[in-house]
């Protein structure tokens, strides 16, 4: 009788070490992504988990180690920065900033029209914000112009999304809509890897988790990570940190 084979990770870490302006941020990390998986990246402040994502994004490249997109192009990877690391003050439509989504599909400098347009329109209206297609991105507030990211996030239909800090700036309807989304994107079989500080938000609604102080500390499903002990030793080695410091 032959043995049933088992799926290919979607994404495969191994050995991988990333530096930060000369410092380790992430050191010998090995593991993997399951396909269609929902996990959370959570740890104490510091702790390399933006580093790491970017890292599986391909915007940094690893020190030491390899990421492996099993069966995956750049193209199929969909990427969403925290807040904070974007420029709103560029002159641009919400429907134009949405249409972004699309240039994996038809090109950076393709006019978009016809049908492109009514899927634009169509994720907006999917994250609440029909209607509001002509308004600058300049004059949203945070959860609005987040609800625009999500819905240009849509758009690219990738099987990969990693979301760095989604829920942060932004007030709990609008997050817990949001979260919606996430469930609905993992219900359609995509994986999806989001860094959070928001532990009972973790525990609430994500099924697999790695906790990162650098090292990683644990990773597997929530119950068995997020465990006192564990939260602990994230915590002491982050004040070892700030000792050296």
């Amino acid at each position: 009788m032959n043995a049933l084979a088992l799926p290919v990770p979607a994404i495969e870490l191994e050995d991988l070490t990333v530096a930060y302006d000369r410092e380790p941020a992430v050191h010998h990390l090995t593991g993997s992504f399951a396909p269609g998986s929902l996990t959370a990246i959570v740890g104490p402040n510091g702790a390399g988990k933006s580093t790491l994502l970017k890292t599986i994004a391909g915007l940094i490249a690893p020190d030491e180690g390899v990421v492996r997109m099993n069966g995956l192009t750049r193209r199929g990877v969909a990427y969403l920065p925290q807040l904070a690391e974007i420029d709103r003050s560029f002159p641009i439509d919400v429907i134009d900033a949405v249409s972004l989504g699309l240039w994996a599909e038809i090109g950076l400098f393709a006019t978009i029209t016809g049908g492109l347009t009514a899927r634009a329109e169509a994720a907006l209206a999917a994250v609440g914000l029909g209607g509001f297609e002509n308004r600058q991105v300049g004059s949203l507030s945070a959860g609005q112009f987040q609800r625009v990211l999500f819905a240009r996030l849509m758009l690219q239909d990738a099987s990969v999304i990693l979301l760095d800090e989604p829920f942060a700036a932004i007030d709990e309807r609008t997050a817990a809509e949001l979260m919606d989304l996430v469930d609905r994107w993992h219900g359609e079989g995509r994986t999806v890897i989001a860094v959070l500080h928001d532990i009972e938000r973790v525990r609430a609604a994500f099924p697999d988790v790695l906790l990162l102080a650098r090292e990683p500390i644990a990773w597997g499903p929530a119950g068995d990570v997020l465990t006192p002990e564990n939260l602990r030793r994230a915590r002491y080695i982050s004040d070892g940190w700030s000792d050296a410091a």
